[in-house]
């Protein structure tokens, strides 16, 4: 039973390699509609967070910084649900040093893009959960 701020819509699962893929395609660029709307989906789902906005302006100025950020606030919407988090802050670990190396920021966001795939796909088949994020 959820006791959490996490009533809001619920996010979009994102494939994980077609995800690294359009990274590698675009040059990372696509990285930025990432950021935006992972963080703009976090915020609406739990009413924590740093948003779109703000997000992709910490993403493209300091994108070392959101590698810490993005799994943190993931984590805590875990907790506030009463699970244990498969991604906290110390995830952002495989990130550094700004996603430079490519095996470590794969992993990074594999881990990340996991955690949320199955945090959003779980909210969406738990009756009462609310609708899925259009």
């Amino acid at each position: 039973m959820s006791t959490s701020g996490n009533t809001g819509p619920v996010g979009r699962p994102r494939g994980v390699g077609f995800g690294i893929l359009l990274f590698i395609v675009t040059f990372g660029f696509y990285g930025w509609y990432w950021a935006y709307k992972t963080q703009d989906e976090l915020r609406q789902h739990t009413g924590e967070g740093l948003g779109g906005v703000l997000g992709i302006v910490v993403w493209i100025l300091i994108s070392a910084v959101s590698g810490y950020v993005i799994p943190s606030e993931i984590g805590k919407m875990y907790a506030r649900d009463g699970k244990e988090p498969p991604v906290t802050g110390w995830t952002g670990l495989w990130f550094f040093p700004g996603g430079i190396l490519v095996i470590p920021a794969i992993v990074w966001f594999v881990k990340v893009q996991g955690s949320l795939n199955g945090y959003w796909t779980q909210r969406t088949s738990v009756p009462g959960a609310a609708p899925a994020y259009q």
